[in-house]
This record gives structure tokens, sequence and C-alpha cells, in this order.
């Protein structure tokens, strides 16, 4: 593991370190939460509003894996588990845990981030790799923020997707697209497609080709194009001018 990374039985010290840098919040136990299959289980319901489609989870070996996605929607971590029953960890940023629905996302065992700031961002790498140590999947959102437009793939951002790949250098790395149609008479469709392991070797790979590789799968997988900018910064374009 890298130097950012809690050591694999270090757990019940890591969790309390979480709780002294967000006094207050109640975190769970993100990675390890016991209610996250019965959460899961009642989630399946949802499988009746639903068409989900997941093509390639067969890709994924039993054990911890690295799964990184493109952010169109909320629900993109939720369809996938539903479907494949993994216990998937991703990173969820603070303010979720502050609002109404922060009881689901301890129950999910998730991981929470406050953004901008480096102590908090080591804290939850190293709650990833702790995940990880336990043989369950991280998922991660490069994009830092879903897309304001589902045809469109953001510049990917290195500051939590590295380190997580350069700790855990051994652990396989996928590729996830989701992609919801809307039919009308009929559920909506949501694809989902998971690539084989991916050609990255953390070791070795400078930061710009390991972000290549992962660009350039989840847009061959999820049909998207590619806009080198960030996703935050399209959203604030759309967003109406206050009033002078």
């Amino acid at each position: 593991m890298g130097p950012t990374a809690a050591p694999a039985d270090g757990y019940a010290a890591h969790l309390a370190a979480g709780r002294v840098l967000y006094p207050g919040i109640r975190l769970g136990r993100p990675g390890r939460a016991r209610s996250y299959w019965l959460v899961i289980a009642l989630m399946r319901a949802l499988r009746l509003r639903w068409r989900v489609d997941v093509e390639g989870a067969e890709n994924v070996a039993p054990g911890a894996a690295v799964l990184v996605g493109n952010h169109v929607s909320a629900l993109d971590p939720v369809v996938l588990v539903i479907s494949a029953w993994w216990r998937v960890t991703a990173f969820t940023k603070l303010e979720v845990f502050q609002g109404r629905g922060a009881a689901f996302f301890r129950l999910m065992g998730q991981i929470p981030l406050r953004r901008g700031d480096a102590a908090a961002t080591d804290w939850a790498i190293g709650m990833a790799a702790l995940a990880l140590a336990d043989g369950g999947m991280v998922g991660l959102y490069p994009e830092g923020t879903r897309s304001p437009d589902p045809t469109k793939l953001h510049r990917l951002h290195g500051r939590v997707l590295l380190p997580v790949l350069q700790g855990s250098p051994d652990v396989p790395v996928h590729a996830v697209t989701t992609r919801y149609t809307r039919r009308p008479g009929r559920r909506p469709l949501v694809q989902v497609r998971v690539s084989p392991p991916l050609p990255i070797d953390a070791r070795t790979m400078a930061a710009d080709e390991i972000v290549a590789v992962l660009r350039d799968t989840l847009l061959a997988l999820g049909g998207q194009t590619y806009v080198d900018r960030s996703a935050r910064e399209a959203k604030a374009e759309r967003r109406p001018e206050p009033p002078a």
C-alpha cells in the first residue's frame, strides 16, 4: 500500500480518526456496514420499476476490485449492485451525510469525503484501502460530480483515483458505464457495461497514461463523447446568472 493507505488491521483506529475529522457527523462503518446486504435485498425491488441490463459482470472475479465509472445519475452505484449482488464502497460527498438521506449512506457503508480538504481526502483514501484489503470493491467516479449532459464524459480527475490505484496496485481495475433510456409506456431501461480487467500497472505507468486508459475505455463502453473540461465547470455554465 502507498503512504496514504491505512494499515489493513487498523480499521478501528482509522474510523476513530474520521470521527475527529468530522465531529458531530455520524459516519457509520464505511466498507463494513452490517446492514449493507439487507439494504441491497430490499432495494432489489427497484428492478420492478426499471429494466436493468448488465453486461460484463462475469469479467469481475470474486474479491477486491476497483470499479471506475462514468457518472450520469445518483443511481449509478445502485443499479449495478442490486443486479450483481456485490459489496461496493464508494466515495460520497460529505454534504450527503449531513442531509436527509444520510441514514441510507451510513447503512450502505459509503465513505464520506469533504472536497478540497487534504486531510479528509487522505482519510477517505485510507478507508478505501481497508475496504479493498477486506476483499471488497471500491467504486470511483473521477468526473467528480454528475455530468450535466449524459451524452458527455468530462475530464477525469486523479486526486482520489490515482492514490487509490497506487496504494493497492495488485487489485484489478474495471471500467463501468451506465446509460438510462426512457421508453414511453414501458419501464426505463438501464444499461450497465463492465469491462474486463484493464491493462493498468500503477507501479510503472505515469498518471496521464492511467487516466488515458480509463478515459478511452469508458468512452468505448458507454458511447459518450469526450469533453476536456470538468463536469463542475460545465454545470456552472448551465446555471442561470443571478439578477443584477
